[in-house]
């Protein structure tokens, strides 16, 4: 059943630009090269009411249920300038809450904004050298390279400095994060999105096959799975995807849901995979066996499924000279601390309650992470 939770609250031809933000929602939240789970966000600005995703919602799922909130706008902005704090008055029926990147979204001044965790963007945005890069890739576009800042109320002062430099700018690479695209319309919006992916795109390389005889001993003696889907196990079987992994967290999406990787020798023995996979009090979901492959959690979440195929999107994209740039200690810290366990759950509950799907590891996916077009 379509979005019709605010109906009553705008007239009709408002609604019909609410309806367009839905369908353009939809559209970008079922492209895994763009979105990975409850990550990312749009909004739209009617009369002085900031609409935005709400947090731990799913954008795949925006004309099945309701996922849209108002925000005042005036309030979100003096929030930014003064107080340093997002003060959630308003809550729907349904105790949804604003998205962490309310105040992002509030500072800039187009109508239409949509915040997406692209894996082309990203895999530039880690790069020590991405800057350089990118002013070659999206020459002629108005753009900004924000550095890394902690979502929220830091994010959107960065945003706000950048708007300041330069006032047309509509294109926001953010360092170890992804990428922001505003116009005044949907269909403006939806454009640059695609323009922006064109250019950035990468063809991600192959990956060693896993070694199915290692991981099905291990899987039948465990209780752990090895997924049916290639691409994965380079995480274990390709040494530049290994050693990547092994730098520490490149986003923080990966800090979120996959926590710190646990990677165990191709010498283990199933019966020895009980401690290491039982310290603390949540299991890792998925580990890393090195030149065998990858091993799941069979308790893991689609949103972790999710997040880690955009891992491995991320890193098949990732050269394998390029020097890298990673989250901080203190960055991680932060993340975590500052709401980043209350998205995952908020996520896995969404997922959980049936708002969304889990992702197949199967073919049809493993073609549309291969395929280098928007929304084909």
């Amino acid at each position: 059943m379509k979005n019709q939770a605010h109906s009553n609250l705008v007239p009709l031809r408002l609604e019909r630009e609410l309806a367009c933000l839905r369908e353009l929602s939809a559209r970008v939240g079922n492209d895994p090269l763009l979105v990975q789970a409850s990550n990312g966000n749009t909004s739209i600005k009617l009369e002085r009411i900031l609409w935005i995703k709400a947090s731990g919602k799913w954008l795949a799922r925006a004309n099945q249920e309701e996922i849209l909130i108002p925000v005042d706008l005036a309030e979100a902005r003096a929030a930014v300038e003064q107080t340093g704090k997002m003060v959630e008055r308003q809550v729907s029926r349904n105790r949804m809450r604003p998205s962490i990147e309310t105040a992002m979204h509030a500072v800039l001044p187009h109508r239409v904004v949509i915040h997406v965790h692209s894996i082309n963007t990203i895999a530039w945005a880690i790069r020590l050298d991405g800057l350089d890069e990118l002013r070659v890739r999206l020459r002629g576009l108005h753009w900004q390279w924000i550095p890394y800042s902690a979502s929220g109320i830091p994010l959107a002062r960065e945003i706000e400095m950048a708007v300041a430099r330069a006032k047309n700018a509509n294109v926001f690479i953010l360092a170890n994060h992804g990428l922001v695209v505003c116009e005044q319309d949907c269909t403006a919006a939806e454009e640059l999105l695609c323009e922006v992916e064109r250019r950035l795109v990468i063809p991600p390389r192959s990956f060693p096959m896993a070694d199915r005889v290692m991981l099905g001993n291990i899987a039948r003696l465990s209780g752990w799975q090895y997924p049916d889907f290639d691409p994965l196990h380079g995480l274990g079987t390709d040494k530049e995807a290994l050693k990547i992994l092994k730098g520490g967290v490149l986003y923080p999406c990966q800090a979120i849901f996959l926590g710190e990787m646990l990677v165990l020798p191709p010498t283990i023995f199933a019966s020895g995979l009980t401690a290491p996979l039982k310290r603390g009090e949540r299991p890792p979901p998925f580990v890393v066996v090195e030149r065998g492959g990858v091993m799941l959690n069979e308790n893991m979440t689609s949103a972790e499924r999710a997040n880690l195929i955009g891992l491995v999107g991320v890193i098949r994209r990732t050269k394998e000279s390029a020097r890298l740039r990673y989250l901080t200690r203190e960055e991680v810290d932060r993340v975590l601390n500052e709401g980043g366990r209350g998205y995952r759950d908020e996520a896995e509950t969404e997922s959980r309650g049936g708002s969304a799907t889990t992702p197949a590891f199967d073919e049809e996916r493993e073609a549309a992470f291969n395929r280098n077009t928007c929304f084909s």
